[in-house]
Protein backbone atom coordinates (compact mmCIF):
# COMPACT_ATOMS: atom_id res chain seq x y z
CA UNK A 1 0.00 0.00 0.00
CA UNK A 2 2.55 2.28 0.85
CA UNK A 3 4.31 1.71 -2.19
CA UNK A 4 1.41 2.93 -3.91
CA UNK A 5 0.96 5.97 -2.61
CA UNK A 6 4.44 6.57 -2.63
CA UNK A 7 4.28 5.91 -6.79
CA UNK A 8 1.46 8.17 -7.15
CA UNK A 9 3.65 11.14 -4.96
CA UNK A 10 7.00 10.74 -6.70
CA UNK A 11 4.62 10.81 -10.64
CA UNK A 12 2.92 13.97 -9.17
CA UNK A 13 5.89 15.65 -8.41
CA UNK A 14 8.10 14.89 -11.15
CA UNK A 15 5.24 15.83 -13.69
CA UNK A 16 4.34 19.43 -11.20
CA UNK A 17 7.91 19.94 -11.63
CA UNK A 18 9.17 19.28 -14.73
CA UNK A 19 6.64 21.01 -17.16
CA UNK A 20 7.17 24.92 -16.10
CA UNK A 21 10.68 23.73 -17.37
CA UNK A 22 8.98 22.20 -20.81
CA UNK A 23 6.71 25.33 -21.09
CA UNK A 24 9.89 27.48 -21.13
CA UNK A 25 12.08 25.44 -23.57
CA UNK A 26 8.69 25.13 -25.72
CA UNK A 27 8.33 28.36 -26.07
CA UNK A 28 11.84 29.40 -26.54
CA UNK A 29 11.90 27.09 -29.59
CA UNK A 30 8.73 27.76 -30.65
CA UNK A 31 7.14 24.22 -30.52
CA UNK A 32 3.73 25.20 -30.19
CA UNK A 33 0.17 23.69 -31.23
CA UNK A 34 -1.12 26.56 -33.77
CA UNK A 35 -4.32 27.47 -34.90
CA UNK A 36 -4.78 26.98 -38.32
CA UNK A 37 -7.51 24.64 -38.20
CA UNK A 38 -11.07 25.65 -37.56
CA UNK A 39 -11.84 22.92 -35.65
CA UNK A 40 -8.94 24.38 -32.93
CA UNK A 41 -10.65 25.61 -30.23
CA UNK A 42 -7.84 27.62 -29.02
CA UNK A 43 -6.75 31.18 -30.47
CA UNK A 44 -2.80 31.35 -29.72
CA UNK A 45 -0.56 29.65 -29.99
CA UNK A 46 0.33 26.76 -27.08
CA UNK A 47 3.05 24.04 -26.32
CA UNK A 48 2.71 20.47 -26.76
CA UNK A 49 4.81 18.67 -24.90
CA UNK A 50 2.64 18.42 -21.89
CA UNK A 51 2.90 14.21 -22.58
CA UNK A 52 6.64 14.37 -22.01
CA UNK A 53 6.50 15.57 -18.71
CA UNK A 54 3.74 12.82 -18.01
CA UNK A 55 6.08 10.31 -19.72
CA UNK A 56 8.70 11.57 -17.41
CA UNK A 57 6.92 11.24 -13.90
CA UNK A 58 5.19 8.31 -14.39
CA UNK A 59 8.32 5.81 -15.76
CA UNK A 60 10.44 6.93 -13.37
CA UNK A 61 7.76 6.68 -10.52
CA UNK A 62 7.20 3.23 -11.70
CA UNK A 63 11.01 2.49 -11.75
CA UNK A 64 11.66 3.61 -8.89
CA UNK A 65 8.61 2.09 -6.49
CA UNK A 66 7.96 -1.64 -7.85
CA UNK A 67 10.20 -4.49 -7.97
CA UNK A 68 8.26 -5.93 -11.18
CA UNK A 69 11.05 -8.55 -11.82
CA UNK A 70 9.88 -10.51 -8.93
CA UNK A 71 6.36 -9.43 -8.82
CA UNK A 72 5.25 -8.68 -12.64
CA UNK A 73 8.11 -9.82 -14.65
CA UNK A 74 5.71 -8.59 -18.04
CA UNK A 75 6.14 -4.45 -16.69
CA UNK A 76 9.24 -4.27 -18.84
CA UNK A 77 7.68 -5.00 -22.03
CA UNK A 78 4.87 -2.34 -20.88
CA UNK A 79 7.79 0.17 -20.47
CA UNK A 80 9.42 -0.76 -24.03
CA UNK A 81 5.49 -0.44 -25.07
CA UNK A 82 5.58 2.72 -23.57
CA UNK A 83 9.09 4.08 -24.98
CA UNK A 84 7.40 2.59 -28.57
CA UNK A 85 4.62 4.86 -28.01
CA UNK A 86 6.32 7.95 -26.86
CA UNK A 87 8.64 8.20 -29.57
CA UNK A 88 5.37 7.81 -32.09
CA UNK A 89 3.88 10.71 -29.88
CA UNK A 90 6.79 13.10 -29.57
CA UNK A 91 7.62 12.41 -33.34
CA UNK A 92 4.09 13.87 -33.95
CA UNK A 93 4.14 16.85 -31.61
CA UNK A 94 7.42 17.86 -33.06
CA UNK A 95 6.94 17.29 -36.57
CA UNK A 96 3.68 16.08 -37.69
CA UNK A 97 3.55 12.04 -38.57
CA UNK A 98 1.36 10.67 -41.36
CA UNK A 99 -2.09 8.28 -39.74
CA UNK A 100 -0.69 5.84 -41.53
CA UNK A 101 2.90 5.91 -39.64
CA UNK A 102 0.96 6.59 -36.43
CA UNK A 103 -1.47 3.50 -36.91
CA UNK A 104 1.77 0.99 -37.69
CA UNK A 105 3.67 2.59 -34.22
CA UNK A 106 0.19 1.72 -32.65
CA UNK A 107 0.21 -2.11 -33.87
CA UNK A 108 3.99 -2.95 -33.02
CA UNK A 109 2.91 -1.43 -29.66
CA UNK A 110 -0.08 -4.20 -29.68
CA UNK A 111 2.25 -6.64 -31.08
CA UNK A 112 4.55 -6.20 -27.84
CA UNK A 113 1.32 -6.56 -25.68
CA UNK A 114 0.46 -9.78 -26.90
CA UNK A 115 3.26 -11.86 -27.91
CA UNK A 116 5.67 -10.23 -25.19
CA UNK A 117 3.64 -9.78 -22.23
CA UNK A 118 1.35 -12.02 -23.37
CA UNK A 119 -1.44 -9.69 -22.74
CA UNK A 120 -4.92 -11.52 -24.36
CA UNK A 121 -8.09 -11.17 -24.50
CA UNK A 122 -8.95 -15.00 -23.66
CA UNK A 123 -12.57 -14.87 -23.01
CA UNK A 124 -16.02 -13.15 -23.82
CA UNK A 125 -17.45 -14.21 -20.68
CA UNK A 126 -21.11 -15.26 -22.45
CA UNK A 127 -20.84 -11.99 -24.62
CA UNK A 128 -23.31 -13.02 -27.63
CA UNK A 129 -22.93 -16.10 -26.14
CA UNK A 130 -19.48 -16.70 -26.31
CA UNK A 131 -16.92 -17.85 -24.02
CA UNK A 132 -13.42 -19.18 -24.78
CA UNK A 133 -12.43 -18.42 -27.81
CA UNK A 134 -9.53 -19.20 -30.76
CA UNK A 135 -5.58 -18.19 -30.51
CA UNK A 136 -5.98 -17.08 -33.80
CA UNK A 137 -9.41 -14.41 -32.88
CA UNK A 138 -7.63 -14.09 -28.80
CA UNK A 139 -4.87 -12.01 -31.02
CA UNK A 140 -7.38 -10.02 -33.68
CA UNK A 141 -9.38 -9.16 -30.90
CA UNK A 142 -6.72 -7.91 -28.87
CA UNK A 143 -5.26 -5.73 -31.36
CA UNK A 144 -8.66 -4.38 -32.33
CA UNK A 145 -9.68 -3.36 -29.14
CA UNK A 146 -5.60 -1.66 -28.42
CA UNK A 147 -5.51 0.35 -31.70
CA UNK A 148 -9.30 1.75 -30.65
CA UNK A 149 -8.66 2.53 -27.18
CA UNK A 150 -5.35 4.07 -28.29
CA UNK A 151 -6.89 6.18 -31.08
CA UNK A 152 -9.67 6.62 -28.64
CA UNK A 153 -7.87 9.13 -25.67
CA UNK A 154 -6.16 10.75 -29.03
CA UNK A 155 -9.39 11.97 -30.64
CA UNK A 156 -11.33 13.21 -27.61
CA UNK A 157 -8.71 15.54 -26.42
CA UNK A 158 -9.96 18.30 -27.96
CA UNK A 159 -10.92 20.71 -25.05
CA UNK A 160 -8.78 21.96 -22.06
CA UNK A 161 -8.38 19.11 -19.68
CA UNK A 162 -10.78 16.82 -20.96
CA UNK A 163 -8.86 13.88 -21.98
CA UNK A 164 -6.41 13.99 -18.79
CA UNK A 165 -9.75 14.20 -16.85
CA UNK A 166 -11.35 10.91 -18.07
CA UNK A 167 -7.85 8.88 -18.01
CA UNK A 168 -7.58 10.25 -15.14
CA UNK A 169 -10.52 8.68 -13.52
CA UNK A 170 -10.62 5.28 -15.80
CA UNK A 171 -7.27 4.95 -14.14
CA UNK A 172 -8.08 5.85 -10.54
CA UNK A 173 -11.04 3.18 -11.07
CA UNK A 174 -8.97 0.67 -12.32
CA UNK A 175 -6.03 1.22 -9.57
CA UNK A 176 -8.66 1.10 -7.24
CA UNK A 177 -10.12 -2.42 -7.95
CA UNK A 178 -6.63 -4.17 -8.06
CA UNK A 179 -5.44 -2.08 -4.80
CA UNK A 180 -8.51 -3.87 -3.31
CA UNK A 181 -8.30 -7.23 -4.47
CA UNK A 182 -4.30 -7.71 -3.82
CA UNK A 183 -2.94 -7.08 -7.23
CA UNK A 184 -0.50 -4.20 -6.25
CA UNK A 185 1.61 -4.46 -9.26
CA UNK A 186 -1.33 -3.39 -11.57
CA UNK A 187 -2.28 -1.13 -8.56
CA UNK A 188 0.90 0.67 -8.39
CA UNK A 189 -0.01 1.50 -12.60
CA UNK A 190 -3.01 2.74 -12.09
CA UNK A 191 -2.36 5.18 -9.42
CA UNK A 192 1.11 5.92 -10.48
CA UNK A 193 -0.24 7.03 -13.84
CA UNK A 194 -2.98 8.70 -12.37
CA UNK A 195 -0.63 10.97 -10.36
CA UNK A 196 1.14 12.04 -13.28
CA UNK A 197 -2.32 13.27 -15.43
CA UNK A 198 -3.42 14.76 -11.99
CA UNK A 199 -0.03 16.96 -11.65
CA UNK A 200 -0.30 17.74 -15.98
CA UNK A 201 -4.04 18.95 -15.45
CA UNK A 202 -2.86 21.74 -12.77
CA UNK A 203 -1.47 23.57 -16.10
CA UNK A 204 -3.86 22.08 -18.80
CA UNK A 205 -7.17 23.27 -17.31
CA UNK A 206 -8.62 26.12 -19.04
CA UNK A 207 -7.12 28.53 -19.81
CA UNK A 208 -4.62 26.03 -21.04
CA UNK A 209 -0.63 26.65 -20.52
CA UNK A 210 -0.13 23.35 -22.33
CA UNK A 211 -1.30 20.38 -24.03
CA UNK A 212 -0.41 17.00 -23.66
CA UNK A 213 -0.16 16.54 -27.74
CA UNK A 214 0.01 13.41 -29.15
CA UNK A 215 2.65 12.07 -26.12
CA UNK A 216 0.32 11.99 -23.59
CA UNK A 217 -3.04 11.37 -25.38
CA UNK A 218 -1.35 8.27 -26.97
CA UNK A 219 0.06 7.19 -24.16
CA UNK A 220 -3.08 7.51 -21.33
CA UNK A 221 -5.10 5.09 -24.41
CA UNK A 222 -1.95 2.65 -24.15
CA UNK A 223 -1.67 2.55 -20.19
CA UNK A 224 -6.01 2.10 -19.62
CA UNK A 225 -5.37 -0.73 -22.63
CA UNK A 226 -3.30 -2.42 -20.20
CA UNK A 227 -5.50 -2.03 -17.40
CA UNK A 228 -8.79 -2.70 -18.95
CA UNK A 229 -8.04 -6.21 -20.16
CA UNK A 230 -6.26 -7.45 -17.15
CA UNK A 231 -8.91 -6.44 -15.50
CA UNK A 232 -11.28 -8.28 -18.33
CA UNK A 233 -8.83 -11.24 -17.49
CA UNK A 234 -8.88 -11.69 -14.04
CA UNK A 235 -11.74 -9.83 -12.73
CA UNK A 236 -13.73 -13.00 -12.28
CA UNK A 237 -10.88 -14.59 -10.33
CA UNK A 238 -10.65 -12.09 -7.53
CA UNK A 239 -12.09 -13.17 -3.98
CA UNK A 240 -12.82 -9.74 -3.05
CA UNK A 241 -15.39 -7.40 -5.16
CA UNK A 242 -15.41 -10.43 -8.03
CA UNK A 243 -16.42 -8.87 -11.42
CA UNK A 244 -18.92 -11.82 -13.22
CA UNK A 245 -19.63 -9.16 -16.49
CA UNK A 246 -16.06 -7.70 -16.49
CA UNK A 247 -16.12 -7.39 -20.17
CA UNK A 248 -19.06 -4.90 -19.89
CA UNK A 249 -17.79 -3.65 -16.51
CA UNK A 250 -14.37 -2.60 -17.96
CA UNK A 251 -16.76 -1.19 -21.29
CA UNK A 252 -18.65 0.80 -18.92
CA UNK A 253 -15.66 2.54 -17.19
CA UNK A 254 -14.20 3.13 -21.13
CA UNK A 255 -17.79 4.03 -22.51
CA UNK A 256 -17.10 7.39 -23.36
CA UNK A 257 -13.89 7.79 -25.32
CA UNK A 258 -14.65 3.85 -27.05
CA UNK A 259 -18.30 4.78 -28.38
CA UNK A 260 -17.65 8.40 -29.16
CA UNK A 261 -14.47 7.18 -31.61
CA UNK A 262 -16.50 4.16 -32.76
CA UNK A 263 -19.39 6.26 -33.34
CA UNK A 264 -17.45 9.38 -35.31
CA UNK A 265 -15.55 6.14 -37.26
CA UNK A 266 -19.22 5.19 -38.11
CA UNK A 267 -20.17 8.18 -39.19
CA UNK A 268 -16.80 9.31 -41.27
CA UNK A 269 -17.18 5.59 -43.17
CA UNK A 270 -21.14 5.83 -43.57
CA UNK A 271 -20.13 9.37 -46.02
CA UNK A 272 -17.22 7.69 -47.75
CA UNK A 273 -14.59 9.45 -46.00
CA UNK A 274 -11.67 8.09 -44.47
CA UNK A 275 -12.57 7.50 -40.48
CA UNK A 276 -9.48 9.66 -39.72
CA UNK A 277 -10.35 12.72 -40.94
CA UNK A 278 -11.18 15.33 -38.87
CA UNK A 279 -14.79 17.11 -38.23
CA UNK A 280 -16.69 18.33 -35.66
CA UNK A 281 -18.98 15.27 -34.25
CA UNK A 282 -17.05 14.16 -31.33
CA UNK A 283 -19.23 14.39 -27.62
CA UNK A 284 -17.18 17.31 -26.81
CA UNK A 285 -18.27 19.05 -29.88
CA UNK A 286 -21.39 18.64 -29.23
CA UNK A 287 -21.40 19.96 -25.59
CA UNK A 288 -19.85 23.02 -26.74
CA UNK A 289 -22.39 23.72 -29.34
CA UNK A 290 -24.92 23.44 -26.30
CA UNK A 291 -23.38 26.21 -24.75
CA UNK A 292 -21.22 24.30 -22.10
CA UNK A 293 -17.58 25.76 -21.85
CA UNK A 294 -14.15 24.17 -21.37
CA UNK A 295 -14.33 23.41 -17.84
CA UNK A 296 -18.25 22.32 -18.00
CA UNK A 297 -17.47 19.75 -20.60
CA UNK A 298 -14.70 18.47 -18.96
CA UNK A 299 -16.43 18.09 -15.62
CA UNK A 300 -19.30 16.71 -17.48
CA UNK A 301 -17.64 13.73 -19.04
CA UNK A 302 -15.58 13.52 -15.83
CA UNK A 303 -19.09 12.64 -13.93
CA UNK A 304 -20.59 10.79 -16.13
CA UNK A 305 -17.96 8.51 -16.64
CA UNK A 306 -18.10 7.57 -12.85
CA UNK A 307 -21.86 6.95 -13.27
CA UNK A 308 -21.86 5.04 -15.78
CA UNK A 309 -19.03 2.92 -14.43
CA UNK A 310 -20.93 2.69 -11.15
CA UNK A 311 -24.40 2.02 -13.05
CA UNK A 312 -21.91 -0.93 -15.10
CA UNK A 313 -21.02 -2.51 -11.60
CA UNK A 314 -24.61 -2.65 -10.31
CA UNK A 315 -26.16 -3.66 -13.11
CA UNK A 316 -23.28 -6.80 -13.36
CA UNK A 317 -26.78 -9.29 -12.96
CA UNK A 318 -28.42 -8.80 -16.45
CA UNK A 319 -25.64 -10.20 -17.37
CA UNK A 320 -22.68 -9.32 -20.22
CA UNK A 321 -24.34 -9.36 -23.23
CA UNK A 322 -27.23 -7.11 -21.91
CA UNK A 323 -25.32 -5.11 -19.82
CA UNK A 324 -23.27 -3.96 -22.73
CA UNK A 325 -26.49 -3.35 -25.07
CA UNK A 326 -28.03 -1.37 -22.17
CA UNK A 327 -25.20 1.15 -22.44
CA UNK A 328 -24.88 1.47 -26.25
CA UNK A 329 -28.61 2.12 -25.91
CA UNK A 330 -27.69 5.19 -22.97
CA UNK A 331 -24.94 6.41 -24.81
CA UNK A 332 -26.47 6.97 -27.88
CA UNK A 333 -29.51 7.96 -26.19
CA UNK A 334 -27.41 10.70 -24.75
CA UNK A 335 -25.84 11.59 -28.13
CA UNK A 336 -29.49 12.06 -29.65
CA UNK A 337 -30.47 14.53 -27.13
CA UNK A 338 -27.15 17.02 -27.06
CA UNK A 339 -28.48 16.89 -30.78
CA UNK A 340 -31.39 17.81 -30.33
CA UNK A 341 -30.46 20.28 -27.61
CA UNK A 342 -27.47 21.70 -30.04
CA UNK A 343 -30.22 22.65 -32.68
CA UNK A 344 -31.98 24.21 -30.36
CA UNK A 345 -29.29 26.04 -29.06
CA UNK A 346 -28.00 26.99 -32.15
CA UNK A 347 -31.59 28.44 -33.42
CA UNK A 348 -31.42 30.51 -30.16
CA UNK A 349 -28.30 32.23 -31.17
CA UNK A 350 -28.78 32.43 -34.91
CA UNK A 351 -32.35 34.22 -33.81
CA UNK A 352 -30.69 36.36 -31.40
CA UNK A 353 -27.70 37.19 -33.33
CA UNK A 354 -30.53 38.03 -35.92
CA UNK A 355 -31.97 40.51 -33.55
CA UNK A 356 -28.70 41.74 -32.41
CA UNK A 357 -28.37 42.61 -35.76
CA UNK A 358 -30.99 44.64 -36.39
CA UNK A 359 -31.05 46.54 -33.44
CA UNK A 360 -27.06 47.58 -34.28
CA UNK A 361 -28.67 48.88 -37.59
CA UNK A 362 -31.60 50.76 -36.15
CA UNK A 363 -29.07 52.31 -33.77
CA UNK A 364 -26.67 53.21 -36.45
CA UNK A 365 -29.67 54.43 -38.78
CA UNK A 366 -31.07 56.74 -36.04
CA UNK A 367 -27.64 57.80 -35.50
CA UNK A 368 -26.73 58.54 -38.53
CA UNK A 369 -30.61 60.62 -38.92
CA UNK A 370 -29.44 62.74 -35.98
CA UNK A 371 -25.73 63.52 -37.65
CA UNK A 372 -27.32 64.81 -41.12
CA UNK A 373 -30.21 66.72 -40.29
CA UNK A 374 -30.75 67.24 -43.99
CA UNK A 375 -31.27 63.45 -44.17
CA UNK A 376 -33.79 63.99 -41.54
CA UNK A 377 -35.53 66.54 -43.22
CA UNK A 378 -35.36 64.27 -46.48
CA UNK A 379 -37.04 61.79 -44.54
CA UNK A 380 -39.79 63.51 -43.58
Amino acid sequence: MEQIILGGIIAFALTFYSIPVIIKVANEKKLYDVPDDKRKIHTSPIPSLGGLGMFIGFTVSLLLTYNFVQGAPEFQYYLAAFLVIFFVGIKDDILILSAGKKFIGQLIVSGILIFKANLVITNMQGFMGINEIPVFAQYLLTMFASVVIINAFNLIDGVDGLAGTVGAVTSLLFGTFFLLNGNYAYATLGFTFSGAIIAFLYYNFNPAKIFMGDTGSLLIGLVNTILVIKFIETGATYTAFPITAAPAVGFGILLIPLMDTLRVFGMRIMKGKSPFSPDRNHIHHLLLDRGFNHKGVTYTCGIVTLLVAASAYFLQFIGTTNLIFTLIAGFFGWVYTLYIRRSRFKLRVIKGDAEKTRREAKSIRLVSLANHPAAVAEEE
